[in-house]
């Protein structure tokens, strides 16, 4: 491990955040001295990020709780446009009325990881339409354009990634890397930020940030990346068979998303502590050395502490103890996942794939025949029987819901 004097490089090098720094030793001496504004860049596709999005805000915390000023750039001017880092395909293009929508509703997920205010190290949060959206052509070709290659630009993977797969990498996507470069310069001259932050699949567009900022106005500024965070197995963090785990909690019920976090790989409970949640190093070193079905033990404090930082205490306590009564002594609770009857009739295959536990009928009969699935703890044999108000609808183990009214 590296051995570095700054309070900032030391909480991201134990906690496992840092994979790649531009310049290691100049960040470090400037952390030691100085507050400095570093930023990560968000663009606005959906109403809530998601878990694969954590890290990115863990980070800005990280980056406050070491005194430092976390900057949180919406990208409403990006969103039009489109990263085709890690993509195979174009972006769906959203009207602006709708980014603006999705920065709001977003808004509320950062206030419960951050604290946002005019103090030195509070968190600001900008949107780069206020720069981009006034952007004349040809004056930014001609003063940015200067300083990009396009033999370079083919080089970098979210290019090569597209091509090699000979899918389309449109003239608006290629410019991408154009536009988050003079972010940076941007973001230096209006809020005196120093540091960009990102994925390691963000490197390349970082590098031409901090290059264009210096080209342009001399500064330095740095830039630095996490490790590509992915399972046990080697499975994208976040994915799941029902999709996206949204951390807005009206796109995923705090239920949920404290279960996702129970159900992690026993070999990813520790690693996943030091970034997810705030624990001291010296609980999580305890509770990964947990054992057997003790890890189990080590699980729900994970799932709690996770929960609690994006909905709450109050809904982490909850959502532990629906579990809990759920798991551990067979009854139900309303904080369960529900689909209304509302004077239907209604049989197993629909309860099943209304609640999101399966894609399709297809599914449900497979589960059925396995004995997977359940009305009341008693197996069901026959995906068309009917269910009633009050039934627990169980889809393997760890998968329950509620009929209601």
């Amino acid at each position: 491990m590296t051995q570095y004097t700054s309070d900032l490089l030391r909480l991201l090098e134990s906690r496992g955040y840092i994979h790649q720094l531009t310049d290691a030793e100049g960040l470090d001496a400037l952390a030691g001295k100085a507050v400095i504004p570093g930023y990560i860049g968000f663009d606005a596709t959906a109403p809530s990020l998601h878990v694969g999005n954590l890290v990115p805000i863990m980070m800005l915390r990280r980056l406050q709780q070491a005194g430092h000023k976390p900057i949180v750039l919406m990208g409403g001017g990006t969103t039009k446009v489109g990263d085709p880092s890690g993509k195979d395909e174009s972006r769906q293009l959203l009207t602006e009325e709708k980014i603006a929508e999705n920065i709001a509703s977003i808004r509320g997920v950062f206030e419960r990881f951050l604290t946002f205010g005019d103090g030195p190290s509070d968190a600001i949060m900008l949107n780069n339409a206020d720069w981009l959206d006034t952007l004349e052509y040809v004056p930014f070709l001609r003063d940015m354009g200067r300083h990009f290659t396009i033999n370079r630009m083919l080089t970098f993977e979210s290019v090569k990634l597209r091509l090699d797969r000979e899918q389309p990498l449109t003239f608006l996507e290629f410019n991408y890397m154009i536009l988050q470069a003079y972010d940076f310069l941007e973001l230096s001259r209006r809020a005196e930020c120093r540091l960009q932050m990102g994925g390691s699949d963000q490197w390349g567009n970082i590098v031409n940030g901090i290059e264009l900022t210096r080209r342009v106005d001399g500064s330095h500024v740095f830039g630095l990346t996490t490790p590509l965070i992915t399972t046990a197995d080697g499975g994208k963090m976040g994915k799941t068979a029902k999709g996206a785990v949204w951390l807005n909690a009206d796109m995923l019920s705090s239920y949920d998303y404290w279960q996702f976090w129970r159900n992690t790989q026993d070999a990813d409970v520790g690693r996943f502590m030091r970034l997810y949640t705030d624990l001291p190093l010296d609980e999580i070193a305890r509770l990964e050395a947990l054992e057997g079905a003790e890890i189990n033990e080590a699980k729900k404090v994970l799932a709690e502490e996770a929960t609690a930082l994006a909905h709450g205490r109050d809904a982490a306590i909850l959502a532990a103890e629906t579990a809990r009564q759920t798991f551990e002594l067979g009854t139900t609770s309303m904080d369960l996942p529900t689909v209304s009857l509302g004077g239907r009739q209604l049989n197993v295959m629909q309860a099943n794939t209304e609640l999101g536990f399966a894609s399709s009928n297809k599914e449900v009969k497979r589960k059925v025949a396995e004995g997977a699935i359940r009305i009341n703890d008693v197996a069901v044999s026959d995906p068309a029987t009917l269910v009633a108000v009050g039934d627990k609808i169980s889809f393997g183990t760890k998968k329950h819901g509620l009929i209601v009214d």
